[in-house]
């Protein structure tokens, strides 16, 4: 019977999909719990965190490559036009993170921005920033990360093409049958993909971000250090991208030049 076909291929699905969240759970480091302690150069106040690090820690190398482009721009050493081209006024730099952006640039110095954030992105100086958090525990592995990330996504899915199964196999029944009883068995993969999600929320959930626990609970320090400092100055403006993203610029041509047009989200 058709029914007893689309049952089977929901029970499939569902196996496969929690079977690769469990195997992506497993695969999770186990990242310490405590906070960083003195050799880390890094305290429970966030106050060994650089901006870069916060950046990162906050959005990932998205973040950290509009900090930078932000913080040059600011320094008249970079335009950032709303017309979505990047210009390089002063490449004179010893910074790492700068070079990557005058690197993207072209020999030129001129190039569409979104070009310039792709490449600052993959860039080694921002893969060294997240490298640097990860050997300390404060970050998540891409790697590790994406799995999640992925797993949770199928699963999610799994949980609503069983449901479409389940109509589907009710309207292929012949006539004078009974549809409820068949509708029951597809409840069983679809508590148990629902179960999965909700074990993922408590157990894996932190994962799906950038920073790891540890990194979480030292970047809201750094987050509560910086609201003490005060606003106004240049560097609170810079430590709101850092830990908020563009959209709290002030500038809305230098938010459309980042964004492209696009609503650039503020991440709470």
């Amino acid at each position: 019977m058709v029914w007893l076909l689309l049952l089977a291929l929901a029970w499939a699905v569902t196996a496969v999909s929690c079977l690769r969240l469990c195997l992506a759970a497993a695969d999770v480091p186990r990242l310490p719990s405590g906070m960083p302690g003195p050799a880390d150069g890094r305290g429970a106040d966030g106050a060994g965190l650089t901006l870069h690090e916060a950046a990162f820690l906050a959005g990932g190398p998205g973040r950290v490559t509009d900090l930078t482009l932000v913080s040059m721009h600011r320094q008249r050493r970079l335009l950032l036009a709303h017309t979505g081209w990047t210009t390089v006024v002063d490449p004179d730099t010893e910074d790492a993170l700068e070079r990557s952006v005058i690197a993207a640039a072209g020999p030129a110095g001129q190039e569409r921005t979104s070009a310039v954030r792709t490449a600052v992105a993959a860039d080694e100086a921002v893969r060294a920033v997240g490298d640097r958090l990860v050997t300390v525990g404060l970050a998540v592995p891409d790697r590790a990360r994406a799995a999640v990330v992925s797993a949770i996504r199928a699963v999610r899915t799994t949980s609503l093409l069983i449901p479409a199964l389940a109509v589907c196999a009710v309207l292929t029944l012949p006539a004078g049958r009974e549809p409820g009883p068949v509708a029951v068995w597809f409840t069983l993969p679809l508590a148990l993909t629902l179960g999965a999600l909700a074990m993922a929320a408590m157990e894996v959930r932190p994962y799906t971000r950038f920073a790891s626990p540890l990194g979480g609970r030292l970047l809201s320090a750094f987050a509560e250090r910086a609201a003490a400092a005060g606003q106004g100055t240049e560097q609170a403006r810079l430590t709101a991208v850092a830990l908020h993203g563009v959209g709290v610029l002030d500038d809305p041509q230098l938010r459309v030049a980042l964004t492209g047009g696009r609503p650039a989200h503020r991440v709470p």
